[in-house]
């Protein structure tokens, strides 16, 4: 389908068309908002008061593009090449993850019951999303960060630039023995964590947005151990997380319980408290260590 012109309201009747199949009306009112205000530098809400402006050939062309790529199913975070956390802009490609808005209620927690940490650590880190966030607020504490993914940490290194956090990034892999050990250097007031958790079982009540782009290594646990991410991090707290620190997992609704109960058999903590999501779900793990 061609544009009928290069009318706002033409563009915004082709991204309707083009779109119906994958995403519903008000789905797409969200997307056009977007994308608009990025390309056109139209403010959102001034979008209805412009729709008989004309829209110059170049910027017509990547208005066209980004809906054109929309329709394969690509996320609009992937489009653009953006993505809003935690009230800052962040980078996002291929190699991470999308932040998520479950994940900005688990930093809202970390900042808001540790103002005083000195030390903060974030296993695998994706776009940095977090531990930037984090410094962001917690001026005072070294914050660190790591990710098996060399790519996943170029994206966290431009954020950490972009939004001029300064945050320690490093490379290692959790699920070595051996490797964290050496790599993730002292102890922490705060252990913080999103590992993979998808469960393969689960691929079939993904989206295609999120089955066809966003990394697999991110997303899913391999082998038959589907909280081994979590065992591993809870085992290095016996030796990475200080006395009275906390540690905090996002966590998978369906294997939380088993997450939970892991830990208070680590002996390590004097308490294990499950956290629900503002969807009621339980998406969170916080433990104090003794």
């Amino acid at each position: 389908m061609r544009v009928a012109s290069n009318k706002i309201k033409d563009l915004i009747e082709f991204y309707y068309t083009e779109l119906s199949a994958i995403y519903d009306r008000n789905e797409i009112e969200a997307i056009v908002k977007i994308a608009f205000e990025h390309y056109l530098g139209i403010n959102r809400n001034e979008i209805p008061l412009r729709l008989n402006d004309n829209v110059n050939q170049s910027d017509l062309l990547m208005v066209y593009d980004c809906c054109k790529e929309l329709a394969t199913g690509k996320p609009l975070q992937y489009v653009l090449g953006e993505a809003w956390f935690y009230n800052s802009k962040f980078y996002v490609n291929k190699h991470v993850l999308i932040p998520r808005p479950e994940t900005e209620e688990l930093v809202s927690i970390i900042v808001k019951e540790n103002p005083s940490a000195i030390s903060v650590i974030d296993i695998g880190t994706g776009s940095g999303c977090i531990p930037i966030s984090i410094k962001g607020v917690l001026k005072n504490a070294k914050v660190s960060a790591c990710d098996i993914s060399n790519d996943a940490l170029n994206v966290a290194k431009k954020n950490a630039e972009r939004n001029k956090a300064d945050v320690i990034f490093f490379e290692t892999d959790i699920l070595d023995l051996e490797k964290p050990m050496k790599d993730i250097e002292g102890s922490f007031d705060v252990i913080v964590s999103n590992p993979p958790y998808i469960k393969h079982s689960e691929a079939k009540t993904l989206s295609k947005n999120v089955i066809d782009f966003e990394p697999h290594t991110a997303l899913f646990v391999e082998g038959n151990d589907d909280i081994i991410f979590y065992k591993r991090i809870i085992d290095l707290a016996k030796y990475k997380l200080n006395v009275n620190g906390k540690l905090y997992f996002e966590l998978n609704p369906l294997t939380a319980q088993l997450v939970h109960d892991y830990a208070m058999t680590s002996d390590l903590f004097s308490s294990a408290e499950l956290i629900k999501d503002l969807s009621g779900n339980l998406r969170f793990l916080k433990a104090i260590k003794k």
